[in-house]
């Protein structure tokens, strides 16, 4: 059974900025047994992943309902009980959570110089849709990422922006010997494979360009600049001392899992409400699992091409033989966020 607080399964995509593009080629952002339509090389826009998902979905031999919001689990009898926002509750031998990182209805906001004093508008990457409504103002796009900088570039052909970071932007080549870089993170297996803990998280993002931005960035739309130190009014404060009135912050500066549904559950979420695994089995918590988190398993765990093993076995009754194993691989396959 799939819950899917929306009314559509299509995760989070319909979400997202309208210009929204992946960084992955049609061919490593397809789900089992169903390829993603078109050319397989071409690079697939916001509306084509929703509308991608929902049709996946709608194969499935699996009880997908929407509109159904998880909002709690906790133990229950043999297994758990996962309480619904419509007051129902169901019981689950073992629960998958699949709700990722961008749902989270409070979008990671780092402790920043003074934007909570800024008299014009500041909004997150995630209430971002499209540039009409800055056209003519002052923006400043904060974050080093792949949204980051396509915002920024989407916004500087509208209106007058910077990028603002503390640490340059770090670019990687989208093709290498005419070869997409995803060709080659999987056939070396930097993609799916930890390669026994050598491969971390890097210190600064990178971002997948074709030379786009880096041109955008050269030409100064938008231009790049570092991290202001202050905020005065309307008036952001840069570095050196000058200051200049803006419009808008747009906040490119990431996410974090969106589980607040398993807060209740002992021992599921550390302190600061990161979840306790180990590959994305629980560390903690025997039947529960998670799929979608950054640097799970890899590289890729985050995204539509990533590949996932292990087992999630349910909490046995007591006095009863150990619950059959569920493959995790195998549950994989019926969630589409």
């Amino acid at each position: 059974m799939v819950l899917e607080a929306s009314g559509a399964a299509a995760g989070s995509s319909p979400r997202h900025y309208e210009s929204l593009t992946l960084f992955s080629p049609a061919r490593y952002s397809s789900l089992p047994g169903m390829p993603f339509p078109g050319d397989p090389d071409r690079y697939p826009y916001r509306d084509e992943v929703a509308a991608y998902l929902t049709s996946y979905a709608a194969r499935l031999d699996a009880d997908i309902r929407t509109r159904c919001r998880v909002t709690g689990v906790r133990r229950g009898g043999a297994g758990f009980e996962v309480e619904l926002a419509d007051g129902g509750a169901l019981a689950a031998r073992a629960v998958v959570a699949a709700s990722g990182t961008f749902g989270h209805p409070h979008p990671h906001r780092p402790r920043l110089p003074g934007p909570d004093g800024f008299t014009g508008t500041v909004l997150h990457a995630a209430d971002y849709r499209r540039p009409d409504p800055f056209t003519g103002h002052r923006v400043v796009v904060v974050g080093t990422g792949n949204s980051a900088v396509q915002i920024a570039a989407e916004l500087a052909a509208a209106a007058r922006v910077t990028l603002a970071s503390r640490a340059p932007v770090k670019f990687v080549r989208q093709k290498i010997a005419g070869r997409d870089l995803h060709f080659w993170l999987r056939h070396t297996g930097l993609d799916i494979t930890p390669l026994g803990g050598l491969l971390r998280r890097p210190p600064t993002q990178l971002v997948i360009d074709d030379g786009r931005y880096r041109t955008a960035l050269a030409q100064g739309a938008p231009d790049r600049r570092p991290l202001f130190n202050g905020i005065d009014g309307a008036k952001v404060c840069w570095t050196g001392g000058t200051k200049e009135e803006a419009d808008a912050i747009v906040l490119a500066t990431g996410y974090r899992p969106d589980l607040p549904y398993l807060a209740g559950l002992d021992g599921a979420l550390d302190a600061a409400g990161q979840p306790v695994h180990r590959g994305g089995a629980s560390a903690t918590v025997p039947g529960l699992a998670f799929v979608g988190l950054e640097w799970q398993r890899s590289l890729s765990s985050p995204t539509r091409r990533a590949e996932l093993a292990g087992t999630l076995t349910a909490p046995p009754p007591s006095r009863r033989p150990p619950a059959e194993p569920v493959t995790l691989a195998r549950l994989v396959r019926h969630v589409s966020t």
